[in-house]
This record gives C-alpha cells, structure tokens and sequence, in this order.
C-alpha cells in the first residue's frame, strides 16, 4: 500500500488522500480502540486525522469531548503531534447548549473563543493545523435538509465577525489554517469575497457529503473547488456505512451505526426508496470482483475536486479494507457504468 497525498487549499500543507475519521470514538469505540485505529492508520502514512468539539456521535451532554480527549492522550502517549495535520470543528447554532454552558452555541467572537480553549486543552496541543466551522451559523440547508426556505428574521452571526475571530487565533499561533463544513455555494462566496475586501483569513477547504449516491457536490461547488483551490474533504463517502451492502433490507447487524443510532442514521441515509440503487452499486462491484467499499471510496477519491476521503470505522477490520481503496483504480468501462446507473438514479439522497 502507498499513500498519496494532495495539498490543502493553497497552504503549504499535504494531506493524505484518505484521512482518519474519529466520530464514533466515545460512544461505540473505546479509547482503546480508538488508539488502536490510530496506530493502524499511521502505520499506513495517514496523516491527517479529523474530529470535532461535540464528538462523539451521537451528541450528548455525557460524552461531549470524549473524542478530542482520546486523541490528546494518543498524541501524548505517541509523542506524533508535529507528524500529523490535526483537524477540528467549532460547533454552529443548535440546541446543544451543553456545549456553552447552557448557551446557545454560535460563531461569535465568545463562542469561538471558548471552542478553541476546550478544543486545545482536550487535545493536549499548543496548536490546531485546521479549524473548521462545522456547520452555518444562518438557517440555510444542510444534513440533508431539500428545499431552501429563505427566513428574513434570521439573526445569525455577520461571517465579517467571525473571519475576525478566526483573524485573531491565527495571529495567536492557535490555528493555522481555517475551513468550513456544510456550506453552501453563497455562504463559500461570501467567505471568498470578505477575504478578498478585509483581508480576512482566506478558507481552505470545505468539509461535506459525497458518496455515489450523494453526489449534489458537483452541481455548483465542485467548480469552486477546483478553480478557487478550495480544498473538499468528503464526509459520508460510504453514505455511513450503507455502500457496504450490509444495511441492504432494512437490516442493521448488531454492533453497526444503525443499530446503534437506528432513527437518525435510516431517515437521512438508508430510507427505503434507495434500496435499489444501493443494490445496483452493490452488485456492480462484485461483477468487477471488487469490495463494495473499496469501490465506493475509490471513486471518491479519484475526483479532481477532492483532496482528502474522512473515513470512520467501528471495527479495525473495517478500517483496513477503507484504507486499502487507496490501492484501488476503477477503470473505465466500470466508471462508466457508474455513471449510467447515476443517470437513471442521481442523488437519491442529499
């Protein structure tokens, strides 16, 4: 196996194409677990590794931080801080108002101070490579959410005020870089163009879905991406986990995300009107003797608009056949019948 790498938005940095998720380690992995998917990956050249302040998943109150703390006593343990490009994620507006101490979460000047301070000290680290804002602070569409309704009360915070916050830890040496996730084609021109008219910090990459049945990416942001130097890093490139095959049916094996977050995770990604696409993609690689994930993350990583795949897994078995699409080239008769089957079942979900 040979890692590839790609650079980071127009950064000095390079990211390994495939990139270590760490949502679920809190909730359905140990620390232990967790560090043993840490050693594996880096065992592989990975050296990018992404998590967030409100991790795990599912959020909570009890667990909110797990993640980041398992991933500061593995970068104390290991002493690899200075070899790996640590991502991370400020939580936007929501009802998580444990997050803030019993305020409403937001990207204000206060919020994000907070955020940095917490997110540092569980990560046991001087310095975040790339902070994220996880989602928009405005009401606009995002996990899954069709059909924009424009709310003229919205009252979110100005993005002027929170590229100066960001302005401000950067200049403190706490953040070197900054992205965004979730957003939308305006919210990414409003970014560019603050940057351009202040002299704001300038975004480098952007954090959201694509998979084979999520492919909305292309429509407009794809574009950007690529002309812009604006980094995607893909989340959900297996559409959590149903790609596999393994939630074909409505089936949930015990141990998997749906059968532990059953409600959440089946409404947005395994819904019963895409069990026939699923199945099509499915067959589609054991017709080509592939692995049904390793084909899925092969095309997503062999998108020119996308510069590093977040994948996460329960088991270590799981994160081995993910890492391992790196070894995969789909070739063009199976790329091609990618695409028929996207023409007669495009974006099943969003």
């Amino acid at each position: 196996m040979l890692m590839r790498f790609r650079k980071l938005g127009t950064t000095d940095i390079t990211v390994s194409i495939i990139c270590l998720g760490s949502m679920n380690w809190g909730e359905q992995n140990t620390e232990k677990e967790a560090h043993e998917q840490l050693d594996y990956a880096f065992s592989q050249d990975v050296n990018f590794i992404d998590t967030a302040e409100m991790y795990p998943i599912p959020p909570h109150e009890g667990s909110q931080g797990r993640t980041e703390t398992y991933i500061g006593n593995w970068l104390k343990k290991t002493g690899n801080r200075k070899k790996i490009i640590l991502a991370s994620k400020v939580a936007g507006r929501s009802n998580h108002t444990y997050i803030r101490n019993g305020k409403i979460p937001c990207f204000d000047k206060k919020n994000i101070r907070i955020a940095i301070e917490g997110s540092l000290k569980r990560l046991q680290t001087d310095y975040i490579d790339l902070y994220q804002l996880h989602w928009p602070d405005r009401n606009t569409n995002y996990f899954g959410k069709r059909g924009y309704v424009h709310d003229p009360k919205d009252k979110s915070v100005p993005i002027e005020e929170t590229l100066e916050a960001m302005a401000q830890l950067i200049k403190e040496g706490k953040v070197r870089y900054i992205g965004v996730s979730n957003e939308t084609a305006w919210g990414i021109m409003q970014y560019f163009r603050l940057h351009k008219e202040k002299k704001l910090p300038r975004i480098q990459s952007i954090q959201n879905p694509y998979s084979l049945i999520m492919r909305e990416y292309e429509t407009a942001l794809a574009e950007i991406s690529i002309k812009e130097h604006l980094s995607l890093l893909v989340y959900s490139p297996l559409s959590f986990g149903v790609l596999t095959g393994k939630y074909l049916r409505g089936v949930a094996p015990i141990g998997s995300r749906f059968d532990y977050d059953k409600i959440r995770n089946v409404s947005r990604y395994n819904p019963a009107h895409i069990q026939k696409t699923i199945k099509l993609y499915v067959d589609l690689a054991k017709k080509y003797g592939l692995d049904p994930a390793q084909m899925a993350l092969s095309f997503v990583n062999s998108r020119d608009f996308v510069t590093s795949t977040i994948i996460g897994a329960t088991k270590i078995e799981q994160l081995k056949t993910d890492i391992g699409s790196i070894d995969i080239t789909l070739t063009p008769d199976l790329m091609e019948e990618i695409e028929t089957i996207h023409t007669l079942h495009p974006n099943p979900i969003s």
